[in-house]
């Protein structure tokens, strides 16, 4: 067996705190990660220190301030961000709709940009919070374009879910399901992640390969058919001009690194 460093056991103990679970005591932390109380005790006061633990009320720890201003860095440096915001403002203008950028990472997603023109939006993805892959059109829409290899492990990760909203009952009937969005170029479901929400959305690729995924969510009672339509092609056309503005930034990265390299 591998032993761990101590940067990957720092990284196991701020993987502890989720939504289900925000506050953690060092007893609770020790017995989950199994640390002796000097090792968790030093740990925890390196984070507390830079800012990402905070002690809480009755001796427990939650994250810290650090984790926020991170936050604010990554909203203002993210270039996927900076490109999309254009088009989530002009889709939102033109519907009331919740317009959503979602970024993918291991099996779980995570809505960094989202702009809501709604009186009650229709959506379950606030900024910041994870989303398992086995419901929605999100997930399907990035599902559509991994090498088989990637995707099947999803595939058989979420194979309930995916049954329960009626995607396939075996991994063929999925692949299929999938081959049929990625042909469309853009996936459209019906309340399996909001109830009563229709979510329309559409891979953003780099050099073909999924980073993320653009969204709209609208309530049912906004849908018809002709609507649906209209909203799938508009939400494609706008992946695509993403998709190529992070094409265009790989193609100016790697260029300036050819640059760089030739002058060494």
């Amino acid at each position: 067996m591998v032993k761990a460093n101590s940067q990957d056991r720092v990284l196991a103990l701020l993987d502890l705190f989720t939504e289900a679970r925000p506050q953690w005591s060092p007893e609770e932390l020790m017995k989950e990660l199994g640390y002796t109380r000097p090792t968790l005790y030093r740990y925890l006061k390196s984070l507390k220190d830079s800012g990402f633990v905070m002690p809480t009320r009755g001796g427990r720890f939650a994250l810290g301030p650090r984790v926020v201003e991170m936050d604010y860095l990554s909203r203002r440096s993210d270039p996927l961000i900076a490109t999309a915001t254009p088009h989530l403002e002009r889709l939102a203008a033109a519907y009331p709709c919740t317009a959503l950028i979602v970024r993918w990472y291991g099996d779980k997603m995570l809505c960094v940009a989202s702009i809501a023109s709604a009186v009650a939006p229709a959506s379950s993805y606030p900024r910041g919070r994870p989303m398992a892959m086995g419901r929605g059109a999100i997930a399907r829409s990035i599902m559509a374009f991994l090498p088989k290899q990637r995707v099947m492990p999803l595939v058989s990760r979420y194979a309930d879910d995916l049954r329960n909203v009626g995607v396939g009952d075996t991994p063929d009937d999925v692949l299929a399901a999938l081959k049929r969005v990625r042909r469309a170029g853009v996936a459209v479901a019906f309340g399996e992640v909001t109830a009563g929400a229709v979510g329309i959305a559409a891979p953003i690729l780099d050099t073909g390969y999924p980073i993320a995924s653009l969204c709209i969510t609208i309530g049912g009672q906004h849908a018809n058919g002709e609507l649906i339509d209209r909203i799938s092609s508009e939400v494609r056309e706008a992946a695509r001009q993403i998709s190529a503005a992070a094409d265009d930034d790989a193609k100016q990265s790697h260029h300036l690194r050819f640059n760089l390299t030739k002058c060494q």
